[in-house]
């Protein structure tokens, strides 16, 4: 009887499945509307009020989205005071929607990725998975492999799409 072999063990690929590099935690939103007059006007006295008054705990070790969601005119000093307020308990505080800051965290987890461990190496990308990856992550992780790897692929290590092969 012949042994069973595992191709895909021997063929030397190495995986990388994105969703490692998922931002992990909550992101949670800050909308300087709901501090604005009407929500479309900062008036100081009113707003410094309103940060006083809110409750700050519930961004204890979140990553806080801050942002204004209307067509309001927010001074610089207003974002300041936000994160003078946050930082006492926010583990992370960043401009922008909960999209965005969750697209710039994903694609920063995957910029740190070293590199050169992929050296001439055959990597796959793996395609499927729990979570939805963005074509964005996909993107990225191809820019940061191709100038060093051997080959990069894109799927399951039974069923490889190729994307690149060094010449």
């Amino acid at each position: 009887m012949e042994e069973i072999r595992n191709k895909v063990v021997e063929s030397g690929l190495i995986t990388i499945d994105l969703e490692h590099y998922l931002p992990s935690g909550d992101i949670r939103a800050f909308d300087l509307k709901d501090f604005l007059f009407m929500e479309m006007l900062l008036k100081e006295k009113d707003f410094r009020q309103a940060l006083e008054s809110h409750d700050w705990k519930q961004y204890q070790e979140k990553t806080i989205a801050v942002f204004c969601s209307t067509d309001a005119i927010i001074p610089m000093w207003a974002y300041m005071l936000v994160v003078a307020k946050l930082s006492p308990c926010a583990s992370s505080i960043q401009y922008g929607t909960v999209d965005e800051v969750f697209k710039s965290t994903f694609i920063k987890h995957i910029q740190q990725i070293d590199a050169s461990q992929f050296e001439g190496k055959r990597v796959f990308i793996k395609g499927c998975g729990e979570k939805e990856i963005p074509p964005y992550a996909y993107m990225e992780i191809s820019s940061k492999l191709i100038p060093v790897v051997a080959s990069l692929m894109y799927g399951e290590p039974c069923s490889t799409v190729p994307v690149y092969k060094k010449k």
